[in-house]
């Protein structure tokens, strides 16, 4: 106990350390004007007394007084600066100042990193120090070089080392400064060397080959060839060059082998006649190798097709589309985080007292402020257990009188624990501000996605093709609505209708009405379907089998044309290597959002998760992408099945730790603050992100902009899907009826209910069974057409009328 205070008090010294001044934004342009303008007087007051000092030497001592005249362009501030700083201090190495303080300005008003300016102002005194007694060595105390430090320095320096080791040390000083403010090192210094002496050479070689005459009279080439030649066989050393130009021609000597050189040189006519017969064969090599880069005839036919009409440009039937603009989307006045420094301090104040009060010293703490949230990381003493941080964070929240404490022990990646504490004024993440930011306007993702901001304030962008599929639960009101705005209005800014479809499910029925406008563009839908937004679950069970089928449909179309993903089969479809005459086409990105998923699973159960987690297995491959959203994060709607194949999550504040661990598998979204505030992660750590604002009337007016475009005919297609039991083989034959067919329809027609669960109960059969004698009697007439979950309509009212039908058909 007594060891640990002396520990806490040192922790203490740097947190109560505070900056000597903080200038806000108008005395930072106040000061740094001030340091600009001082430093051009500086330089002008310098710049004059090398003209004007000695007039002004003899009025010096009278300053200041109104009554004496000055030469210095700068009148007598300028005079008595300049000999101050060069007469009686540096010489004209104090040119060097009047520099430094017009940095000191420019580094002020633009707010730059102020080690920067120190290290300048280090390095430069240094020079001006090192220039001064440089001068120094040949002038006299009074000199203008090197002023009176100048002169003073190196006369020490000369008394303690003489004229030789003053040359020495200087010498010295110089190249510490090089090696130490310019990084040079004798690797550096060789590898120069070697570059400056590789560049003379070549430049001495192009001296030389520039001596070579050029002669364009072919028959004066062949008759120099053909003397060369006879040189050959009468002398043993016919070498009329220097063999430095063999070095010089190697492309020549490949390409000339049975023709003469495309140059007409007659130089370099006879480098390729005189060299020995090793470089032929090298030749004749080099050719036979050019037989692999022949094409079959598929690519060839591909590669004139690609020449003839360019890469196959899906866009090109909307090619006038425009993107809908930024001036769409709200811009608040006030957007940008303020930092409240009283704030910061007092809830840091705060989380030490806490701490302290449970014995836990800190090294050191650091603030990061986001939007809506503060982390503070500390660095405990060592010896300090982390689960006694983390135990502690109900009586920090109670300090802190704060709504939604997060504690992250310890952070990943780093050594430090991490509070989240949530701000008095939370700032507005608005959609504008993310969509126009750069990590979003240049990425080059499938499907990018700007879900908001982090806590370090940065655009949070992901791909929805790497997730490959996106849950998102949270309680009622918590922002889900909007975050799957801001989903659907980022991919509307970043795609194509031509790349992208959307199947929008929306049980709400006014979540999604909005989209109706962009249904020619980017919306997909069954064929028999008047509305492309989804309401009824009938219609969703049929959606998400047509989806099925579409799935198996397109890796068909995958494995004919052997590639193993939906992008490198569009990038062979665009360059015309696959046949639509063979059933292939292009394939846009397909992205189902159902907004409560709850509701389907409470109403249509297995028939909807069934081909959902199909889905979310296979899909990925083929561009069929799932968002599902839902505000009841139980297991009996979020099933074991569903999360295995959706790594990616976001959770939303929820009222409890188990919907929390039923989201996350892990807890902290119960202690979210709501209002968009949420945790995304992808199966690793866990993100903090302030979700951007997108608001209805912002939605309306990038619907209409693109709704008022020119669009395709019709929705996106999906395949025609006929349920199993909506779609009933009306061509059963008599002679397969059951042995109990007559008496089930008897059973029917009494009850006046057409269902297999009655002829379960009456016949004592299993389910099957009944529901084959129910389709037989559907077949016959007796029973109407299934209607999810109400019975059928018996469409015979009475036993007279079942024995008359019957016996029509020959019973």
């Amino acid at each position: 106990m007594a060891k640990k205070k002396p520990k806490a008090k040192k922790a203490k010294e740097p947190r109560v350390r505070k900056p000597l001044f903080v200038l806000n934004s108008q005395q930072k342009l106040i000061f740094g004007s001030f340091m600009v303008l001082s430093g051009i007087l500086l330089f002008i007051a310098f710049l004059s007394f090398i003209f004007t000092g000695e007039a002004d030497q003899s009025v010096l001592s009278e300053l200041p007084s109104r009554a004496v005249e000055t030469e210095n362009w700068a009148s007598q501030t300028g005079a008595w600066l300049s000999d101050f700083f060069i007469q009686r201090g540096f010489g004209l190495s104090a040119f060097i100042f009047s520099g430094l303080v017009f940095l000191s300005g420019i580094f002020t008003l633009l707010d730059l990193k102020k080690a920067k300016l120190i290290q300048h102002w280090f390095w430069g005194t240094l020079i001006a120090l090192w220039i001064s007694t440089l001068f120094g060595f040949f002038g006299h105390k009074n000199d203008l070089l090197s002023g009176t430090i100048g002169f003073e320095v190196n006369t020490f320096i000369q008394a303690f080392i003489g004229k030789i080791g003053t040359i020495l040390l200087l010498l010295f000083g110089l190249i510490t400064y090089v090696a130490i403010r310019f990084k040079v090192t004798p690797e550096r210094l060789i590898n120069a060397f070697k570059k400056v002496k590789k560049d003379f050479k070549s430049d001495l070689n192009d001296a030389k080959n520039d001596v070579v005459p050029f002669d364009n009279n072919l028959s004066r080439e062949a008759e120099y060839i053909k003397t060369a030649l006879d040189l050959d066989k009468d002398t043993p050393k016919p070498k009329p060059e220097p063999p430095v130009e063999t070095k010089e021609q190697p492309q020549v000597i490949l390409d000339t082998t049975d023709e003469l050189p495309a140059e007409p040189t007659g130089e370099t006519a006879l480098e390729i006649e005189v060299p020995q017969q090793e470089d032929d064969e090298e030749d004749i090599a080099m050719e036979v190798g050019q037989i692999v880069e022949e094409k079959s005839e598929t690519d060839n036919l591909s590669d004139k097709l690609v020449a003839d009409f360019g890469l196959f440009d899906p866009t090109l039937e909307l090619g006038n589309f425009k993107f809908p603009p930024l001036d769409l989307l709200k811009k608040y006045s006030i957007e940008g985080i303020k930092i409240d420094q009283d704030e910061l301090e007092e809830k840091k104040n705060r989380i030490v007292e806490t701490l302290n009060n449970y014995k836990i010293g800190i090294q050191s703490i650091k603030a990061t402020i986001g939007p809506t949230v503060t982390l503070y990381e500390i660095v405990p003493d060592a010896g300090v257990r982390i689960s006694k941080i983390k135990n502690l964070e109900d009586d920090i929240a109670l300090s802190l009188a704060a709504l939604g404490i997060r504690i992250i022990a310890p952070i990943p990646g780093k050594g430090t624990i991490g509070i989240e504490v949530p701000n008095k004024n939370s700032t507005i993440v608005s959609m504008r501000s993310v969509i126009a930011s750069q990590k979003f306007q240049k990425s080059e993702m499938e499907l990018p996605i700007a879900l908001g901001k982090t806590i370090s304030n940065e655009t949070f962008v992901v791909d929805l093709a790497k997730m490959p599929h996106l849950l998102m639960a949270g309680a009622t009101g918590q922002g889900k609505s909007v975050g799957l705005n801001a989903v659907l209005t980022s991919l509307l800014y970043k795609k194509h209708p031509a790349e992208v479809k959307f199947v929008l499910v929306d049980p709400k029925k006014v979540e999604l009405t909005l989209f109706n406008k962009i249904e020619r563009h980017y919306l997909a839908k069954l064929p028999d379907s008047a509305d492309a937004i989804i309401t009824d679950n009938t219609k969703v069970i049929n959606t998400l089998n047509s989806l099925c089928i579409e799935m198996d449909n397109r890796y068909e179309m995958l494995k004919n044309a052997f590639c193993r993903n939906i992008a490198e089969y569009n990038v062979k479809f665009k360059a015309r290597k696959l046949n639509p005459n063979d059933g292939h086409a292009y394939l846009p990105y397909i992205v189902l959002v159902v907004d409560e998923f709850a509701d389907l699973i409470m109403t249509a159960g297995k028939e909807v998760e069934t081909p959902i987690a199909r889905l979310a297995q296979l899909a990925r491959a083929i561009g069929i992408h799932l968002i599902i959203a839902t505000q009841r994060p139980s297991v009996n709607v979020i099933t074991g099945i569903i999360k295995a194949n959706f790594p990616a999550r976001i959770a939303f504040r929820v009222t409890s730790k188990i919907d929390s661990r039923t989201i996350l598998d892990g807890s902290g979204a119960d202690q979210l603050i709501g209002r968009g505030d949420m945790l995304y992660t992808q199966g690793n750590d866990l993100i903090r992100i302030q979700c951007a604002f997108v608001d209805t009337p912002e939605v309306e007016k990038i619907t209409e902009f693109i709704g008022s475009q020119k669009a395709y005919p019709d929705a996106y297609l999906l395949p025609e899907y006929v349920g199993e039991e909506g779609g009933t083989n009306l061509d059963i034959d008599i002679s397969e009826r059951d042995k109990l067919f007559r008496e089930a329809a008897e059973i029917i027609v009494v009850a006046q209910q057409g269902s297999a669960s009655l002829l379960q109960r009456k016949l004592k059969l299993g389910y099957n069974r009944a529901g084959r004698i129910i389709d037989q009697l559907e077949a016959a007439g007796i029973v109407g057409g299934f209607e999810g979950s109400k019975a059928r309509q018996v469409m015979v009212t009475d036993l007279a009328s079942l024995d008359a039908l019957l016996e029509n058909e020959g019973q």
